[in-house]
């Protein structure tokens, strides 16, 4: 490897590192609702999917500003983000359900689907939402 690419490597595990910190922050968004949801009797594919949004707005906030160099403005950003939004939403969704029907708990089956889309949300936020 030359020096550009070690260079746009580590930029790139920099980048990586900062989208997985900031998706705590978010993550603790998505869970706190979604657990006050449940609390009050929400069913749990609604709460995931309420979560999902306030998780999202956390997400697409500290993403603009701290993670990645968006080339157009926030107006387009914010477009994307929504397309990208109701991607996630289905698949969240989705990929819950399926895990409760496989015979996971609601808290096993949220994490288990929020740990296999950090990556699929990096890819789209990294190739076309800031872009």
């Amino acid at each position: 490897m030359n020096k550009v690419s070690v260079k746009l490597w580590l930029a790139e595990a920099w980048r990586f590192t900062l989208h997985i910190l900031t998706g705590l922050l978010a993550v603790a968004a998505h869970y706190t609702l979604m657990a006050i949801l449940l609390h009050f009797g929400s069913k749990a594919l609604v709460a995931t999917t309420i979560g999902t949004a306030a998780g999202a707005l956390t997400r697409f906030v500290l993403s603009y500003l701290h993670v990645f160099e968006p080339t157009k403005g926030p107006k387009v950003a914010v477009g994307r983000f929504l397309v990208v939004l109701g991607v996630q939403t289905v698949a969240n969704g989705a990929m819950f359900s399926a895990f409760l029907a496989l015979g996971l708990s609601t808290w096993p089956a949220q994490i288990a689907t929020t740990i296999l889309l950090t990556f699929a949300n990096y890819a789209m936020y990294r190739l076309w939402v800031f872009r």
